[in-house]
């Protein structure tokens, strides 16, 4: 494999991963902001989900903008961007200023995950890209892998604080890579046809499109699943299973590695199988793993360690179905990559806001009302995966 390919998916990967960072390394801290700002579950919760939505949100924006002004210019504003955020949210005297600027650094974490999916389309499609996306994932692993074991070191050694402190340093480091590292995509003579009018146009196709929509859907409700472990998980584990900061993050990060490690197999698969053969049995065996995790875990067996076996094997399957899913969505949008990433992004973080929403409704602290959550999203992802793409997709068609 060529170096530039490996040096692409490096940079892009780390670029992805710093919105995500901000989230993972503030898990193991959650318990301690509440007592710190006086602050109950659900205020602090609200800092996790506000981030969400603006990073969500905000990706509709700047998706349209990077096709009408290239892929450079808005990661650039969007890392200055998080920084402030950052920077607001480790001087918070109190949890509304702590969540105003955790809003803040959402908007600029939105430019982080919109654009490098467009690039990937920008240079390739097919098993290449599926490859590409799979390696870009690998690095963006850094984040729920080591981000809660380096959070909760120091949380232990620093304070809270020092997170926000911590990835204000990644944000410029991310600036540093943009300059020696990566080169724009979307040149100028291709920006012409451009513009908001036609922006407008793209997303009326785009919400056209069944196919686009249900794999976007697909990915949101196997993104949402994980967004519900996410934002109820540290409750669960320090609080419920008494398990300390440092413990959590080990636990959290054995899904991770689930996760990413099956993904590295996308490319091997999607060339023997076809894209969508790999992504209906991935998602089936997701869904069908996580309502046998509810099963057992209604029926009292409720231990730490079923429930973490169950979800290292799920999640290993939904490595498979992220990066199969997003190449889908967008082979057939190259012209307004930028604009169809953005949709895709606004759609998975609209539906994991939501699920996450609901999820905090009915969390009480112990671990069955997450499992609930998780397994519903996993199932809602089977459903949409068989009114997409049913059971007629030719078995073997590697560009699909």
């Amino acid at each position: 494999m060529q170096f530039s390919f490996i040096r692409l998916a490096l940079v892009l990967g780390l670029l992805t991963a710093i919105g995500p960072f901000a989230i993972d390394m503030y898990l193991p801290a959650l318990p301690t902001i509440g007592e710190d700002l006086g602050a109950g579950t659900v205020p602090v919760q609200m800092s996790l989900l506000v981030f969400f939505l603006s990073m969500g949100f905000a990706q509709i924006i700047v998706g349209p903008i990077s096709d009408m002004m290239g892929r450079k210019a808005p990661l650039y504003f969007g890392l200055v961007l998080f920084a402030i955020g950052s920077v607001g949210a480790a001087l918070a005297v109190d949890i509304g200023w702590l969540i105003a600027f955790r809003f803040i650094q959402g908007l600029g974490a939105s430019a982080g995950m919109v654009v490098p999916r467009a690039v990937v389309r920008d240079l390739h499609t097919g098993v290449e890209a599926a490859r590409l996306m799979s390696l870009l994932m690998l690095v963006f692993s850094i984040s729920p892998i080591l981000a809660p074991l380096a959070g909760s070191l120091i949380i232990e050694s620093f304070g809270w604080r020092a997170i926000f402190w911590a990835v204000t340093l990644a944000a410029a480091i991310g600036i540093v890579l943009m300059i020696g590292a990566l080169d724009e995509t979307r040149p100028p003579e291709q920006r012409g046809g451009s513009s908001f009018r036609g922006t407008i146009a793209g997303y009326r196709l785009l919400l056209r499109d069944r196919s686009f929509v249900g794999l976007s859907l697909i990915g949101g409700f196997g993104i949402s699943s994980f967004f519900v472990y996410l934002s109820n998980s540290s409750f669960v584990l320090i609080n419920h299973y008494g398990l300390t900061p440092t413990l959590y993050s080990v636990f959290f990060s054995m899904n991770a590695v689930a996760f990413f490690a099956m993904s590295q197999l996308t490319g091997t698969l999607t060339e023997r199988f076809g894209l969508r053969r790999v992504v209906r049995v991935a998602v089936a065996a997701y869904a069908t793993i996580m309502v046998a995790m509810l099963a057992v875990m209604a029926s009292g067996l409720q231990s730490l360690w079923v429930m973490s076996t169950f979800l290292f094997f799920g999640y290993g399957f939904l490595g498979l179905v992220i990066p199969t899913t997003s190449v889908l969505a967008m082979e057939e949008h190259g012209e307004i990559a930028g604009t169809a990433s953005a949709l895709m992004g606004t759609l998975h973080f609209a539906t994991g806001a939501a699920a996450m929403a609901v999820a905090g409704l009915f969390f009480d602290g112990s671990p069955l009302p997450m499992v609930i959550g998780i397994t519903a999203c996993a199932v809602i992802a089977l459903g949409f995966t068989q009114a997409t793409l049913g059971n007629r997709s030719p078995i073997r068609q590697p560009a699909e």
